[in-house]
């Protein structure tokens, strides 16, 4: 009974995971991932030796926050924000992500090919839904598939990383995003909805 019944043990187990995935994606936000697995472990109150027992090394970590990130943007898209007027808000919200988290952009490019290319579906899949029913209430061009939001990120991350100066590079960032989504987007704060032909017929 000093340690506890097996079940309390792995309801602590699970505790201590989730604090150490939230207390990574605050981190990553932050302009410093260097001291990433010390810090992790301040903030989430425990001990390097637990942090290290659930993730052994970085790329243990960053899975496990890419998973999380992931999960976020799936209820994100079952709720309110999946709605077609929701785009734009959508993915100015997932761009805005991806610039704050700059350091969890870092250790993602050490995963290999194949496991960054089956985080990068998964988050194109979930965005494709709300893209093709923004489209078909004339919010978002008809010509942008999928593919072309990857090509967003990759643009987003050009601007972010031209400066080391991280206050100017998230300027830029955030500039970049409202001129890209002005270029995919038909409706906006000032602009009525577009509705492609036919579509008030049904």
């Amino acid at each position: 009974m000093l340690y506890g019944t097996p079940t309390a043990r792995r309801r602590d187990a699970q505790r201590n995971r989730a604090a150490i995935v939230l207390a990574a994606s605050e981190v990553l936000t932050g302009p410093d991932p260097v001291a990433l697995m010390p810090e992790i472990a301040r903030r989430a109150g425990v001990g390097q030796a637990t942090l290290y027992r659930h993730f052994p090394d970085r790329q243990a970590l960053t899975t496990a926050v890419l998973e999380h990130q992931l999960d976020l943007l799936a209820e994100a898209v079952a709720g309110p924000a999946g709605e077609p007027c929701q785009f734009r808000r959508l993915l100015r919200s997932v761009l805005h992500t991806q610039i704050a988290m700059r350091g969890l952009v870092a250790l993602v490019r050490r995963l290999d090919v194949p496991t960054r290319r089956r985080y990068r579906q998964r988050a194109l899949t979930a965005l494709s839904g709300p893209l093709r029913r923004a489209q078909e209430h004339g919010h978002v061009r008809a010509d942008l598939v999928p593919e072309d939001l990857a090509l967003l990120f990759t643009m987003v991350q050009g601007v972010a990383e031209a400066t080391a100066d991280a206050a100017a590079a998230r300027a830029a960032a955030d500039r970049s995003v409202d001129l890209m989504l002005d270029g995919i987007c038909l409706t906006g704060p000032d602009r009525p909805a577009h509705l492609p032909p036919g579509a008030a017929d049904t």
